[in-house]
């Protein structure tokens, strides 16, 4: 059976939308940044249409990049990096875990009001469910780590030291970048739903510059591009 395209009842191209989502969703530009860059480029619209864009999109296509890498992902037993970040909603501080493999991609985005023990395992459990289980998992001396690792059987797995976390430390930065842009998050769903969907987007368009030859990365990016471009394409 065919499916149905999600762009079947909008008038602008799929191509705009899609260029619209990448640059609000990839770069850290405000609405009315994302507005003004198509007014070069002679699309008229305004950051509200920006806005409603990537609510509605934005998930699907991070749904559809992620589905393209976690069967691969399950396969592979693999070092994660666990990791939480303060984020403020409306004054009230939350907590966004983050699960992060060997190369620095974010598996895993979760928001909380706590990180207690039984926050820490709603985030392990929904991660492995997912992505399965690596074989280990470095994580800072946050005793909520042990305790549902431990509750998951799987203590053994838990690697703790200095410096050793630093991947997921690192990639924290991108996201701290877009958070700043956006001048903070006023719901939680708000932050949850972003979170994820800028996760599978970074993740897409990675390609870890310093470590591929100028040949390769442009290879790469353009493949990237051109696999975004083909996102629910007829």
């Amino acid at each position: 059976m065919t499916k149905r395209s999600p762009f079947r009842y909008f008038k602008t191209s799929p191509e705009v939308i899609r260029l619209a989502v990448m640059l609000y969703v990839r770069f850290p530009l405000s609405l009315r940044n994302v507005e003004d860059l198509l007014h070069e480029r002679g699309i008229e619209i305004s950051h509200e249409t920006v806005r409603f864009w990537w609510n509605r999109f934005g998930p699907l296509f991070a749904a559809e990049i992620r589905k393209r890498r976690v069967s691969g992902m399950r396969s592979s037993r693999w070092r994660w990096h666990l990791d939480e970040v303060f984020v403020k909603i409306n004054g009230q501080q939350h907590y966004l875990w983050r699960a992060v493999d060997h190369e620095g991609e974010v598996l895993e985005s979760f928001v909380t009001k706590t990180r207690d023990k039984k926050a820490a395992l709603k985030f392990l459990k929904k991660s492995m469910k997912r992505h399965g289980r690596a074989d280990e998992m470095v994580t800072d001396r946050l005793r909520s780590y042990g305790a549902a690792l431990n509750e998951l059987g799987i203590r053994d797995r838990q690697e703790t030291g200095r410096w050793a976390n630093n991947r997921a430390e690192n990639s924290h930065q991108p996201f701290r970048r877009r958070e700043r842009a956006m001048l903070r998050f006023r719901r939680m769903r708000t932050l949850q739903k972003f979170a994820s969907v800028h996760a599978s987007v970074h993740n897409h368009f990675h390609q870890e510059r310093a470590v591929h030859s100028r040949s390769n990365f442009t290879a790469n990016r353009a493949a990237a591009l051109a696999e975004w471009r083909g996102l629910f394409a007829a």
